[in-house]
């Protein structure tokens, strides 16, 4: 409803209950309502769905359409996270947040910093996809309070004008509510476990699981060493699981990244259960590493398979894993996406080792050999060395033309001793297309980075410790924090008005009129920033 919709609507209802209410400003109510416009989380899951829909048809139209988002470990993150791309792009169309099972078990758990080994509480990502909600939500309604202000103040100056202008982009205010793309691990346990998990973070406010591959009492980060994977049956069975968990509670439109960790995981906990030649069963069990036996020459307990009329042996490790052949793990990626695909998930996520677009799209054009319409969800990945990797990138192209690479020793080209020089602009240029050249060649529909928020929270606290704590003292403070948060229009320079004082002082004043004791007032030190 607009906002003139909601005043009329509240001041008929304020006229039904005998003056008992004729104390209530029907123009408060509506501005609270306005200022509170997902009333829980399911609304939110169902408004940002339609949201991540609408764009990957717009990103199949066009691949420059891709979307991008940064992974935020606190609400505050995310909501600084908006305000600023609000403040610097006016719209915060195509871009979303991620929320990483990592730095949730890096930051958030109540044992303390843990390996991403899904550890820690499981609870504690759907209580971190409501803080992050609550915080956008209270963006939406500091910005819009800021605005009906100005409305009271332009009426108070008789500037009917700017009052009319006002009120236009009050009722074209766009939210700082944007979807969630939420990793669930490998599910926290069996399918039952991830249904239940994926209904609360579902009721939390999330539009997108992102579940992966692994074995879930053997999950690793998927830049470790030691992944393990499991039969397609079992992966599929926690996708259907989430699925379940989206329809039954009415996000009927709800999105499911499917992740493979096959290019890294050279293990399986598991023999999968083959009924057929050629069924998913058979297709896993083929990359398994064998050895034609003799049945003369079995030992006791072990494990044959029967393929092609031969027995062979897939060889065991002593932790009781069955080992890939080597080389394997780009055909079992591109088996892993086509599986779930036709299985219900909607977008993938391949997990690479490095960032080579060639890599990537190599198994893309395989997948859309299958399935025309596969897009990706890609790991712009803190564990990447990107300035190395695209260095040498770079490098090898070079010398593939022919180029004369005798300056540079590839070994060494992170060294600053190269910063400046021809290859080295020329990676740094790489990079900065790599999103939008990676969208059009490779299939990628969103760009995340897994732990940005994480190491620029590490940078400026290095900064500021080294200043602070040095010769500089408070000049240190001052220059390096206050003085650019006033120069650059950052909002919560303001720190009272971020947290909602004002808010606090406006719903002070609905309640009590004039009696209200409000914090605002010309002693607030918060207004030595208003020049």
């Amino acid at each position: 409803m607009t906002y003139q919709t909601h005043i009329a609507r509240i001041t008929n209802l304020i006229a039904d209950q005998n003056g008992t209410w004729d104390a209530i400003s029907p123009e408060s109510v509506a501005r609270m309502r306005l200022q509170n416009r997902f009333a829980t989380g399911l609304d939110i899951a169902r408004y940002t769905a339609a949201i991540m829909r609408k764009d990957m048809a717009a990103y199949d139209a066009d691949p420059a359409h891709y979307t991008q988002s940064l992974g935020c470990w606190h609400g505050f993150i995310a909501q600084q996270k908006m305000i600023s791309i609000k403040k610097h792009f006016g719209t915060t169309d195509r871009r979303y947040l991620y929320l990483s099972g990592w730095m949730v078990a890096a930051m958030r758990s109540e044992f303390g910093p843990l390996p991403d080994q899904s550890m820690h509480e499981k609870t504690s990502v759907p209580a971190l996809i409501e803080e992050l909600y609550t915080f956008l939500r209270q963006a939406d309604a500091r910005e819009l309070g800021m605005m009906f202000r100005d409305v009271d103040a332009a009426r108070a100056a008789g500037n009917a004008i700017e009052e009319q202008r006002l009120l236009n982009a009050i009722e074209n205010h766009q939210t700082h509510v944007v979807p969630i793309i939420a990793d669930i691990d490998a599910g926290f346990g069996n399918a039952e476990a991830t249904y239940l998990l994926a209904r609360k973070m579902i009721e939390a406010g999330a539009c997108a699981l992102q579940i992966e591959n692994q074995v879930s009492d053997e999950k690793q980060c998927g830049h470790q060493d030691g992944k393990v994977t499991v039969p397609h049956e079992d992966f599929l069975a926690k996708v259907r699981a989430c699925r379940y968990a989206f329809l039954e509670l009415g996000v009927e439109d709800g999105i499911i990244v499917t992740r493979t960790d096959s290019l890294g995981a050279g293990l399986t906990k598991q023999i999968a259960v083959s009924k057929e030649a050629g069924d998913l069963g058979d297709q896993y069990n083929s990359y398994l590493d064998c050895e034609e036996i003799d049945p003369a020459t079995a030992q006791n307990g072990d494990v044959i398979l029967n393929r092609n009329g031969k027995l062979l042996r897939p060889k065991r490790l002593p932790s009781n894993l069955f080992q890939f052949r080597a080389g394997s793990g780009e055909d079992r990626c591109v088996m892993d996406c086509i599986a779930s695909l036709q299985n219900g998930a909607d977008l993938l996520w391949i997990e690479t080792e490095k960032p080579h677009i060639e890599q990537i799209a190599g198994m893309v054009d395989r997948i859309r050999e299958v399935v025309p319409n596969a897009k990706l969800v890609y790991n712009n990945s803190p564990s990447f060395n990107w300035t190395l990797n695209f260095r040498q990138q770079v490098f090898d192209a070079w010398v593939e033309e022919g180029k004369d690479v005798y300056a540079y020793d590839r070994a060494r080209l992170m060294s600053v001793d190269y910063d400046g020089t021809a290859l080295a602009d020329e990676a740094d240029e790489r990079i900065r297309t790599f999103q939008a050249d990676s969208a059009r060649r490779a299939g990628i529909f969103h760009h995340l980075i897994t732990l940005p928020t994480y190491h620029t929270a590490a940078l400026s606290t290095d900064n500021l410790a080294k200043e602070y704590f040095g010769e500089a003292g408070m000049l240190g403070y001052v220059k390096g924090v206050q003085r650019k948060e006033i120069r650059e229009g950052i909002a919560c320079v303001k720190h009272q008005n971020m947290s909602g004082s004002d808010l606090g002082d406006d719903h002070k004043e609905y309640f009590a009129g004039e009696a209200a004791l409000k914090a605002g007032g010309a002693h607030n030190t918060m207004n030595q920033f208003a020049a």
